[in-house]
């Protein structure tokens, strides 16, 4: 799997607002947010700051899963905001064309999928302020 990996020239909380606000700038809707540090606390187990933040668009989302139904379970588009062993912060994604590979998708999606790889980049970029990492990065 490639990931999107961006570092952020901030910390995980000022991350995470600052995507919030990128999301929310682009007319997209934030559907959840996983905070596994704060389910970690509650059980009485450590975790380093980690937040998955769900979004997207139906009006993007929707003609993915017309052609290919099984990219629901894709979607809506994932970033991960995590405090990584150095103590930076980064934000992940999976890349979409490869996730639409995995599912057999049409080559039709090809043209969304870059569409939404732009968006990936836009919103971590505008969350960390900071230089992408490249793929395969943990």
């Amino acid at each position: 799997m490639t990931l999107m990996v961006r570092a952020s020239a901030f910390g995980p909380q000022e991350t995470l607002l600052r995507l919030l606000a990128a999301i929310e700038a682009r007319g997209m809707t934030v559907f959840a947010r996983f905070d596994h540090a704060a389910a970690a606390r509650a059980v009485g187990l450590s975790l380093r700051p980690t937040e998955v933040v769900v979004f997207g668009d139906p009006r993007a989302g929707t003609p993915l899963m017309q052609a290919s139904p099984t990219l629901a379970l894709e979607l809506p588009l994932r970033v991960l905001v995590v405090e990584r062993d150095d103590g930076t912060t980064a934000l992940v994604a999976e890349e979409p064309a490869l996730a639409a590979a995995r599912y057999d998708a049409p080559a039709t999606v090809a043209p969304m999928t870059v569409r939404m790889h732009a968006v990936l980049e836009a919103v971590m970029a505008d969350a960390a302020a900071g230089a992408a990492l490249g793929g395969d990065q943990k």
